[in-house]
């Protein structure tokens, strides 16, 4: 009954991406094909599997419960395709990948550019975004996520500890001055992003001062206090990784050296498996390396 692997694949789609018309541009294929494949399974397990309309499709109950157990069924035929393809020497296929937007730009553009390059038949969709989505959600095979992980049913690969700390530009300092201690930052223009309301930063004898901020500058965009700090317009509590390259170059200037935030974990998400893609192995051997070797 369940013997066609090609349609349960393109069901796992269209539960993930919401939507027939989605899977379709997703898989590459014609809508009208994805929607006799789907109701070809359906006729082979007699019950219907997804509500249609418009704009989305939902699992019926037997449809969740099918989708989970294909998930298993198809994660298993891609560990067994992957272990004796090319007898494991080359990565293949696609790979989708989601990290945070400044870090990716950074760190993880460049590198999947250099895996295309090296091994011709491996394929990355890479996404983008500061906001947090569930891996099954997003069509995801692995992402990367900084701070503590809420969704213990993944495997956590730590690639390094990260630390925010304060920065600003050398004309801000020579303008307002730095401060020489957190109490003094009160004092200062501060630049804030995201939903951060207070600042905790931890000493050199590792005391912890936590204190409320205010700042006549917010932005839902790291990115954009960055550039803020950049201008000259203040003070911005960001992770070291992100402003490594302009704290070299001179463009930035670490104000309160011996004070930073508590350690956030920089770490690679998956799905469990008892034998990961080769991909996605070299993905994260790629990644692990290029972090550990930043200068």
């Amino acid at each position: 009954m369940l013997d066609n692997l090609a349609d349960l694949r393109i069901f796992a789609r269209i539960a993930r991406c919401g939507s027939l018309s989605a899977a379709a541009k997703d898989l590459g294929l014609a809508l009208n094909v994805v929607s006799k494949r789907l109701a070809a399974l359906e006729h082979r397990v007699g019950v219907v599997l997804i509500v249609r309309n418009t704009r989305k499709s939902n699992l019926t109950i037997e449809g969740q419960l099918l989708f989970d157990r294909v998930q298993k069924i198809l994660a298993e035929v891609e560990e067994t395709e992957s272990l004796f393809a090319e007898g494991r020497s080359e990565p293949r296929g696609l790979l989708r990948v989601s990290a945070p937007a400044a870090f990716g730009r950074k760190y993880i553009r460049p590198l999947c550019g250099e895996l295309v390059r090296r091994w011709p038949h491996l394929s990355i969709d890479l996404r983008l975004t500061d906001q947090v989505s569930g891996l099954i959600d997003e069509s995801l095979d692995v992402a990367i996520r900084i701070g503590s992980i809420a969704d213990t049913s993944l495997v956590a690969r730590k690639l390094l500890d990260s630390y925010r700390i304060t920065v600003a530009s050398p004309d801000y300092i020579a303008r307002r001055g730095i401060p020489a201690k957190p109490g003094d930052l009160s004092r200062h223009d501060l630049l804030l992003y995201g939903q951060a309301t207070r600042w905790a930063l931890t000493g050199p004898s590792r005391e912890i001062i936590e204190f409320p901020v205010t700042s006549r500058l917010h932005a839902d965009s790291g990115d954009v206090s960055h550039e803020w700090a950049l201008d000259g317009l203040g003070i911005v509590l960001k992770s070291e990784i992100d402003v490594a390259e302009d704290l070299a170059n001179g463009r930035l200037v670490h104000v309160l050296p011996e004070w930073r935030s508590a350690a956030a974990p920089v770490s690679a998400l998956y799905p469990p498996a008892r034998h990961l893609s080769l991909r996605l192995s070299v993905f994260l051997d790629a990644v692990a390396e290029r972090l550990q070797s930043r200068p």
